[in-house]
């Protein structure tokens, strides 16, 4: 009998909170911290165990909480061999989560990976404290509506832009407070609430470009591996299994959107995956995936308790 054909998709920065390593620190895939601590010039299971929230929100910082504990969530799967009656055919991560996908699926080992987190977070935060700028979820609009009253408030001067395509019914903006705050004004014209985003810069738009950058540079001194399992990309929701600019397309995720509804589509419908399991803190995605392929069984690993239900 075949086994089931599943992908694996990894969270982004939003999802960290105190004490998020805590679940994990007494399994064996814990020593991963040591390892990314070491690459990435931070004390990462301080950041783990003991840093509060508000410090956690610092972008650099959850940056690297959010991927060490994704990363050691798949690898303590592995090692416990909880996809061992499965067949993972591919994997995808929305925003900073596209680093542990890709590190699942062999393109990047872990001390590379966590390098880039690194470069990546310190950049976002430099150009966001060189440009003011926030985000926002706008709540049950169509997306077609979404992208024409920001295309508006752009023709009056404001900058902003669509940022997330989450899923029907969620669109993330990002831009100027001021830009921000109009889109908000607006929203109910096209039948939005906004939620508002705690972030510290307009990320995946276009002030995002000194940061986009300064981490082309790292990108372009990391090796990645030619082969690979399939990862789809964020900024065009295509698999890509090797042999393609992963410098490329990860510079621009920084000033494009994450397509994350259409990437949801590629993974259930050209790669077949028929179970999509979130590895990492919260259930963000989870709930996100539930929305776009509502027929498509999910699974979260935010503990290591779960690991030996999903086998």
């Amino acid at each position: 009998m075949d086994r089931l054909p599943i992908g694996l998709v990894f969270p982004g920065q939003g999802t960290q909170k105190e004490k998020m390593g805590e679940p994990w620190r007494d399994t064996p895939s814990w020593a991963l911290t040591e390892e990314i601590s070491a690459a990435a010039g931070e004390d990462v299971a301080g950041l783990l165990l003991d840093t509060p929230d508000e410090q956690l929100r610092r972008t650099d910082l959850a940056q690297l909480a959010v991927f060490t504990v994704s990363v050691v969530a798949h690898a303590e799967a592995v090692r416990t061999g909880t996809f061992a009656g499965q067949r993972v055919v591919a994997c995808a991560g929305h925003s900073l989560g596209e680093y542990s996908a890709l590190t699942a699926a062999g393109a990047l080992t872990v001390p590379a990976a966590a390098a880039l987190v690194a470069a990546r977070g310190r950049a976002m935060r430099a150009a966001a404290e060189g440009r003011a700028g926030t985000m926002g979820v706008l709540v049950a609009a169509p997306l077609a509506e979404v992208t024409e009253l920001t295309a508006r408030v752009r023709a009056e001067g404001h900058e902003v832009w669509v940022a997330n395509v989450n899923a029907p019914g969620q669109t993330v903006v990002s831009g100027t407070p001021e830009a921000i705050d109009r889109i908000e004004a607006e929203g109910p014209s096209i039948g939005a609430k906004m939620i508002r985003l705690k972030v510290g810069g307009a990320f995946h738009s276009p002030l995002m470009a000194p940061a986009a950058v300064a981490l082309r540079t790292a990108l372009e001194h990391t090796p990645f591996a030619p082969a690979h399992l399939p990862v789809v990309a964020n900024v065009d929701a295509t698999s890509y299994a090797g042999d393609c600019d992963w410098p490329g397309l990860s510079t621009r995720q920084l000033t494009s959107p994450v397509l994350w509804e259409q990437s949801v589509r590629t993974l259930v419908g050209p790669l077949g995956c028929r179970r999509l399991v979130e590895l990492g803190p919260g259930r963000t995605l989870t709930g996100l995936i539930r929305r776009i392929a509502p027929d498509t069984e999910t699974a979260s690993v935010d503990s290591p308790a779960v690991l030996p239900v999903l086998a």
